[in-house]
């Protein structure tokens, strides 16, 4: 499995976790009111139906029927991680030239109105976040390790 670099250095403590899988951008992201909580964020390609709830599948008081700060902050990450054009390419968004960016995207897809998606996804989103930090248990390597392509290439700190 090719290791593809990070388009910039990401700060893991807002959004520790962040993919392009499963016809979706979807990821964990910190709370930012509890340490404690966190939740699980999507947006499908396409028809963008977004989706939110905490770890324990409880909705976010915050996604009512437009893109919530957590959606907001994925979407940043997402950018951040594989670059505007490929997330936009994913999400089959037509951002131009300066629109191209994060920002540009997330009104790209708001100005839609998308509707509120089905939550099935966040107990697998949210497995596999837990197994990836499972890695951080191993004794450190330089050799490649692609399941965890979505940590920094550099020294970002959070």
């Amino acid at each position: 499995m090719r290791v593809v670099p990070s388009a910039r250095p990401r700060k893991l403590a807002k959004v520790p976790f962040v993919e392009l899988a499963d016809g979706r951008v979807q990821g964990v992201v910190s709370s930012g009111s509890d340490i404690g909580r966190v939740y699980v964020s999507s947006v499908e390609a396409g028809t963008y139906a977004f989706s939110c709830s905490t770890n324990n599948n409880r909705p976010c008081g915050g996604a009512h029927g437009a893109f919530c700060n957590h959606i907001r902050a994925l979407i940043g990450e997402a950018v951040l991680q594989y670059g505007a054009e490929r997330v936009a390419r994913y999400l089959k968004v037509d951002v131009f030239g300066e629109q191209a960016d994060a920002l540009g995207l997330t009104s790209a897809m708001t100005s839609t109105h998308p509707a509120q998606g089905d939550r099935s996804a966040a107990a697998q989103v949210f497995s596999r976040f837990l197994r990836h930090l499972a890695y951080l248990e191993f004794a450190p390597t330089t050799a490649p390790v692609p399941e965890m392509h979505w940590f920094p290439t550099t020294g970002a700190v959070a």
